[in-house]
């Protein structure tokens, strides 16, 4: 498992805290900043926010575990996001999934072991004109067939 130095926490959190005012309700939007700066949230991170909060961890936790966007494991530093949306479905989304699972080595929901890559599926990402359409990160692939992930992911391996 991946440790963060504590300086490295007080670091980055320091500077986070710095744009709040550590009322309760900011809880949600510390969560998501904390999230993008260390890719995931640690429980060192999450007792962190809840001394700043004076708020129990449990709560910290809940919050965490209760909204899906909020990951308590690393994520790989590309983020790769395959559509399984109804019109994505039908235009060949599946076999575009397969053909990312191949290339990266790993199923929706995880992670690469060199942390490069994580996979997610998507109900839809309403950009069905473009079917079918895998996301990297913020860049948006649409239209994708098998030679199109190979041409994008290459050799992942």
């Amino acid at each position: 498992m991946i440790t963060i130095a504590e300086t490295e926490i007080k670091e980055k959190l320091s500077k986070l805290f710095s744009h709040y005012s550590g009322k309760k309700d900011e809880l949600i939007p510390i969560l998501q900043e904390a999230q993008e700066r260390f890719r995931y949230l640690p429980p060192e991170v999450m007792l962190e926010i809840a001394r700043f909060l004076r708020i129990p961890e449990s709560t910290v936790f809940g919050v965490s575990t209760f909204y899906a966007l909020f990951r308590l494991a690393p994520a790989g530093k590309r983020m790769v996001k395959v559509c399984r949306g109804t019109a994505c479905h039908v235009r060949g989304g599946a076999r575009i999934l397969r053909e990312v699972e191949r290339r990266l080595g790993i199923k929706p929901g995880e992670t690469r072991a060199d942390l490069e890559y994580t996979l997610e599926t998507i109900a839809c990402f309403g950009s069905c004109a473009l079917a079918p359409v895998m996301v990297i990160d913020k860049n948006v692939y649409g239209r994708m067939t098998t030679t199109k992930v190979g041409q994008i992911l290459g050799d992942t391996k």
